[in-house]
């Protein structure tokens, strides 16, 4: 039987394991929804910190996995994101929870300026760049003495809300972000945007060629990892009640994202959410060890890069084959030679089996 023979096929979106995710996702919705009910308050607090770990993470994969743009000053926006909550929140009388989406898009706005710099920078200039960058952030609101200067201030918007209502609405709001965050750069990457950004991340001379827009596509991507890395900022300095320039604007927190993302899996979404839960447990049972719980993460990340290059999800996923967040199409063909032949389930077999088939004619 040769290829050109009629085989009925079916596009595939989704697979078994995507519908099982999406349901133990809703099931795990409902059940931190539901915290304030029956969890104590440092389990609420946790997950609000796991939660701008995840987001702060899955941003700068969006940048580096997907957009092949490597920055170390993300922490910039994390910062901004943070400081313009608590302007917003603190003397322009905005709800506090309502200051950390509007205080992304001000982090946002000011990416559009700082990105005709970056840009100009290529490779290791740009990493180096964006450090730059954020330490220059860090340094003009260390300067700006009515937010208390390098030693921060507190936020005082939150002062008349009682406290158990205070921390279920910032519960809440962190996971309202966690699910826009990963639905929305699901659908992003599922999209012709998707393709077109993974293209240019293997080669942007030959995307530009085939009509992609790379200065554009790097634009957008450079922008909506500079709001999602506000959003981070934001939701965690809301949990944590004060803000100083030497926290919000850490080099850490880029070094704790790029750790996320290597040992998960770069260039995968399900590898940030891994990779999150890895470091937000070694970080909650481990830190108190100091130096010593440094030197075991960067082990961790050591041997993880040499003999799991592509991250523990990415070789858990390819032993398995196993996709929870399937961005691609997959192709099934339907044998209709006989009436009581079955199906062919897997597009690997069918190819297989044409390739022999042709072979043998």
């Amino acid at each position: 039987m040769h290829l050109d023979q009629a085989r009925a096929f079916d596009v595939h979106r989704a697979t078994r394991a995507s519908r099982v995710t999406l349901l133990v996702l809703l099931v795990v919705a409902v059940a931190v929804a539901s915290a304030p009910w029956w969890a104590g308050r440092d389990a609420m607090r946790d997950f609000v910190q796991l939660a701008a770990y995840l987001v702060f993470a899955m941003m700068w994969n969006l940048l580096a996995g997907y957009g092949g743009m490597v920055s170390i000053g993300q922490q910039a926006y994390f910062g901004l994101g943070g400081y313009a909550m608590l302007v917003l929140a603190n003397y322009c009388g905005v709800s506090p929870f309502i200051a950390v989406p509007l205080g992304a898009l001000i982090a946002m706005a000011a990416a559009v300026p700082v990105s005709t710099i970056a840009f100009r920078l290529e490779g290791g200039y740009f990493a180096i760049g964006t450090w730059v960058i954020a330490e220059v952030f860090r340094l003009t609101f260390a300067n700006i003495s009515a937010l208390g200067g390098g030693s921060g201030t507190s936020l005082t918007a939150l002062h008349g809300i009682p406290r158990a209502l205070r921390e279920s609405l910032t519960l809440w709001l962190a996971l309202a972000i966690v699910a826009a965050a990963v639905g929305l750069l699901y659908l992003f990457l599922r999209s012709k945007a998707g393709l077109a950004l993974t293209a240019m991340r293997d080669n942007a001379v030959a995307a530009s060629s085939q009509g992609v827009d790379v200065k554009r596509a790097r634009l957008i991507v450079y922008l909506v990892s500079a709001c999602g890395a506000a959003l981070a900022g934001g939701l965690y300095f809301l949990g944590n009640l004060r803000i100083s320039p030497d926290a919000a604007f850490s080099v850490n927190w880029t070094a704790f994202g790029i750790f996320i993302v290597l040992i998960g899996g770069l260039g995968t979404l399900e590898g940030p959410i891994a990779g999150a839960l890895i470091f937000f447990v070694l970080n909650k049972f481990l830190s108190d060890y100091g130096t010593w719980y440094l030197i075991g993460l960067g082990a961790l990340a050591i041997v993880v890069t040499l003999f799991f290059p592509q991250g523990l999800w990415g070789y858990v996923s390819q032993r398995l084959h196993l996709q929870l967040f399937p961005v691609g199409r997959r192709v099934v063909f339907r044998d209709a030679a006989a009436p009581g032949q079955p199906a062919t389930s897997d597009i690997a077999r069918t190819l297989d089996s044409h390739s022999t088939s042709a072979h043998r004619a």
